[in-house]
């Protein structure tokens, strides 16, 4: 039966393809016949041409239609005048032989015409040319059948006659083992000469619709995976030969099909990668050398990138990269300890080989060009320059050769794969090499990207189990291994890489600011970020944190060579005929780079303070140094030099919230005003001011906002600061809220929220706008739930201090309920009316607390404690204060027309009666009672007399009429009736 099969077999194969080239001879006839017929049609389109220029008539005439048939399909395009037609056939068949099934399919209404028999007539172009109606006829069952189907199943036939005509000879033990594996390579390379054969004599007479067949492709596969299973069998089954023999054929027949693939397609080459790739598996050794396995990639891994240079393949050479890394951490993971050199030079290899083969320096694809033609009706989108940089060609190349490289390079220093010694030096050269490539290519951002993150990745590593963990609980440095690399090489590492990157840094400048700027943008945040990422890692694991001379001094170093970057893309872009012109020409394409730039000299002079400084030292050089960037300003008009001054503040803010005693609590002085508080809270705030005023005239409105509004606020910090230092006897640190706590949070509100308004009124901004209303509404909710009840001396005990009125009641009531009555003030015609209305009324209520308190403070001292009940006086007392708060109340109402406060002046009268008559009436007996009831009438009739005059005068006032309001011609006794 397997005879009748093979034979069967045989016969379908012979079939088919005497079958396929009898359709071939057809098919180069039908050319040639086309060929007469496309010069027929071209001399008819001239004749046309000739009486169309006679007679003053514009005919045109497509450019492509004196193109070569030689030319690829999809560079030839045959258009024909609009007098000029032909039948549907004739055009169908000539489209689809010169085309080969590519043409763009055309309208429903030609295909319809064509069907009919009737002439289709060209059609314009969108550059104003006739476009050719190339219809494309639907195949027939002959042509399925003869051309296409008859190859593939003949191919299929081929080898599985062949496949049985060995099983055969292995059942019936007719050949040996040598003869067979003999008689198997005589077979692989007949196909591969078969496929040869039928590339050179069928190919270039076989039109393109049929090209998908891939018949000598798939014959030279065929061929390749016999010799691959030859060369296996004879070592690894039958032992014919030796591991060094199978593996220099197993490499040889890759290498082969890899260049075989330049003939026959990316299928084949990639047949011939996992060949090459497998072969160091397939063979077996005593005693394996890197060197050997790694040599063997690297050659296999050029020729496949080679190849897919010349034939512009993506996949192929994608799929090297990934095969090259896996069997880098295969070998890492295997090989205890393992070489790490042979496994840093693969890497080298493949970053340089991606660098300079493939993709190398290459711009865009050659399709991209023919987008961007005004002419092309299938013209794309031109995009932007952020997505050329993110989106670059061949991306898929440079993409996975970098992962491969990082994952490789991570692995190589991980504690999982490194018993003993981290390979620091190599680990920095994969790194370093990535960050070059990255660094030369402008196609190449992922490979610096990834670069940048793999130094910051790998430092972290190699420091992440020593100096800080232990700094922060010396209970782990039991817990945590040993770091096998010192402190001294991760320094050094992270030192290195940073001075690369900024020298990079400083050549893309160089060789693409102005052509490149998107990609000089993006290394100049690698410059910013990797020196200060690194140089901070290094001396929080393994610096001295109170004084690191090395770190401080290298921060500071390479600070300045930012400063230097920034200070040379700006003559750069200001140099005219050698001589340097106006700051006002700056382009406006290079502020972001110079700004990054200057923005991570900044944070490393931050740094630079933390290891050289400490307390108030550090916390008063960060603010000078903002300062200098502001007086930089008189030199060059960089538009990011104020706003270091605001990255300073908020540095400094940041440090206040860590420590607010600036030096500790237990260096903190306890005398009052004059201790380390006031150069720590009040120097920000004077430099603050004094750049706020600096910059009064400067063009950046919000930056100028921002800098007033952070003066304001350190100005009120610094003041509340004080304040509570005195109150609280030096003592800044207590874990138990207090009122004088609170008090602060509410005035630094109050403060914030009329910085807020300020800046709102000078550049409008919904942030500020709403901003502003909701710290106040909160600071507000603040006073109903912890002045009032939950920190209020009646309520808590709290002892109010020795001085009288300048005690816990000044800052804890008196200040805010002033501050809440300025800040209502100020918000008059810039705030809604509730909103100014509330902030009076809770400056009312404050003044009520203070009063109140103040009453019951003149007679209990400073426990004002509910328990101690009241005296008879007292309540007497509480009945005059509030009377005369509430006149006091109502003469300043009065005086802003605040008709808020006149209502809260009556509300708090109204309450002075109701105690009077109910509790004062009970509680006082003879002459208190008396002169208590004769002090309120007397109030009472002195408050509506008040009241009655202003009324009286608004309403006269609102009686007569403005002479504006009044008509031009009114007489006198008109406007006095």
């Amino acid at each position: 039966m397997i005879e009748v099969i093979a034979f069967v077999a045989f016969v379908l194969a012979l079939v088919g393809v005497l079958n396929g080239r009898k359709t071939a001879e057809r098919m180069d006839l039908e050319i040639e016949a086309l060929k007469a017929e496309l010069k027929r049609v071209e001399a008819i389109a001239d004749r046309a041409n000739a009486i169309a220029a006679t007679e003053s008539v514009p005919v045109p005439v497509a450019a492509d239609a004196e193109a070569p048939l030689s030319a690829a399909p999809e560079d030839v395009a045959v258009a024909m005048p609009v007098a000029v037609q032909e039948p549907a056939e004739t055009a169908a068949r000539r489209g689809a032989a010169i085309f080969g099934g590519d043409t763009p399919s055309i309208s429903q209404e030609a295909v319809e015409k064509a069907s009919r028999g009737e002439p289709v007539p060209a059609r314009p172009a969108a550059n104003g040319s006739i476009d050719s109606v190339a219809i494309r006829p639907r195949e027939s069952l002959e042509s399925r059948l003869g051309a296409r189907w008859a190859v593939w199943v003949g191919g299929l036939a081929l080898a599985l006659g062949g496949i049985f005509m060995v099983k055969y000879s292995i059942d019936a033990g007719l050949l040996s083992p040598a003869v067979r594996l003999v008689l198997a390579a005589v077979f692989g390379l007949a196909l591969m000469a078969a496929g040869e054969f039928v590339r050179r004599r069928a190919v270039p007479v076989i039109a393109d619709q049929f090209q998908n067949a891939m018949i000598p492709g798939i014959l030279t596969a065929a061929g390749a995976l016999t010799l691959f299973g030859v060369c296996y069998a004879a070592h690894g089954i039958y032992g014919f030969i030796g591991p060094a023999a199978a593996f220099f054929l197993l490499g040889l027949v890759a290498l082969a099909t890899v260049a075989l693939s330049l003939l026959h397609g990316q299928a084949l080459a990639g047949l011939g990668l996992l060949g090459s790739l497998a072969t160091p598996a397939l063979v077996s050794s005593a005693s394996p050398s890197p060197w050997a396995l790694f040599g063997f990639l690297i050659i296999s891994w050029l020729a496949t990138l080679s190849a897919a240079r010349i034939r512009a393949w993506t996949v192929v050479p994608s799929i090297a990269n990934i095969g090259l890394g896996l069997w880098a951490l295969l070998y890492i993971a295997s090989a205890t300890p393992f070489d790490t050199l042979p496994v840093t030079v693969t890497m080298l290899v493949m970053i340089a080989g991606i660098g300079l083969v493939w993709p190398g320096g290459v711009g865009l694809p050659a399709a991209s060009a023919a987008n961007t033609d005004a002419g092309n009706p299938l013209q794309m989108p031109d995009p932007g320059p952020w997505e050329r940089l993110f989106v670059p060609p061949w991306a898929a190349i440079t993409v996975t050769a970098s992962v491969s490289a990082v994952v490789t390079a991570l692995c190589m220093i991980s504690p999982a794969f490194t018993p003993s010694g981290y390979p620091v030096t190599e680990f920095s050269l994969i790194v370093a090499a990535l960050a070059v490539l990255g660094a030369w290519r402008a196609t190449a951002v992922y490979p610096a990207m990834l670069a940048a993150l793999t130094a910051i990745t790998g430092l972290w590593s190699l420091t992440a189990l020593s100096g800080l963990l232990t700094y922060i609980d010396p209970g782990l440095a039991a817990a945590v291994p040993v770091v096998a690399v010192s402190a001294r090489a991760a320094m050094l590492t992270g030192m290195v890489m940073s001075c690369l990157f900024i020298g990079l840094a400083a050549l893309v400048l160089h060789r693409q600011l102005r052509s490149q700027p998107q990609f000089s943008t993006v290394w100049t945040v690698l410059a910013a970020v990797v020196p200060l990422a690194l140089t901070s890692m290094s001396f929080l694991m393994t610096g001295n944190l109170t004084f690191d001379a090395p770190h401080g001094f290298f921060a500071l170093a390479a600070g300045l060579a930012l400063i230097a970057l920034a200070e040379w893309i700006w003559r750069a872009t200001t140099m005219t005929d050698d001589r340097l012109a106006d700051d006002d020409t700056d382009q406006a394409g290079h502020d972001w780079p110079q700004a990054i730039l200057v923005a991570g000299s900044l944070a490393l002079f931050v740094l630079a303070l933390h290891a050289l400084t400490d307390g108030l030292a550090t916390t008063l050089g960060i603010i000078v140094a903002g300062a200098a960037y502001v007086a930089a300003t008189r030199l060059r008009s960089w538009p990011s030099l104020p706003w270091m001054m605001v990255g300073a503040a908020i540095a400094v803010l940041a440090r206040i919230a860590w420590e607010p005693t600036i030096v500790g609590a237990e260096n903190l002085s306890t005398t009052p005003v004059f201790n380390a508080l006031l150069a720590g809270y009040g120097l920000p705030a004077i430099l603050l001011v004094a750049a706020a005023f600096e910059l009064r005239h400067w063009p950046g409105l919000r930056v100028r906002n921002l800098l007033q509004a952070l003066a304001s606020l350190f100005v009120l910090l610094t003041i509340a600061i004080l304040v509570r230092h005195a109150m609280n006897g030096g003592v800044l640190d207590s874990s138990v809220p207090t009122l004088g706590e609170q008090s602060i949070y509410t005035l630094l509100a109050i403060g914030a929220s009329g910085i807020l308004m300020t800046l709102d009124v000078k550049s409008p901004s919904p942030v500020f706008r709403y901003g502003g209303m909701a710290i106040g509404l909160l600071s507000m909710l603040s006073i109903l739930f912890a002045h009032l009840i939950g920190l209020n001396p009646y309520f808590s005990g709290e002892l109010l201090g020795s001085v009288p009125v300048f005690d816990l009641l000044l800052i804890g009531y008196l200040v805010p309920g002033l501050g809440y009555a300025g800040l209502a003030w100020y918000a008059r015609g810039k705030r809604p009316m509730p909103y100014v209305t509330a902030l009076a009324v809770a400056g009312a209520i404050l003044a009520f607390a203070w009063a109140t308190l103040s009453v019951r403070r003149f007679w209990q001292g400073q426990n004002i404690a509910d328990w101690k009940g009241f005296f008879g006086r007292e309540t007497y007392t509480y009945s005059v204060v509030w009377l005369l708060l509430g006149v006091v109340l109502l003469v300043v109402g009065s005086r802003f027309n605040a008709k808020s406060i006149r209502i809260a002046s009556a509300a708090l009268v109204f309450i002075a009666v109701l105690k009077v008559f109910l509790i004062d009436m009970a509680n006082l007996e003879g002459f208190l009672r008396a002169l208590s009831f004769i002090g309120l009438g007397g109030v009472l009739i002195g408050i509506g007399l008040f009241y009655q005059k202003i009324l009286s005068g608004t309403g006269a006032a609102a009686d007569v009429p403005s002479p504006v309001d009044l008509p031009a011609d009114t007489s006198p006794e008109d406007a006095r009736l």
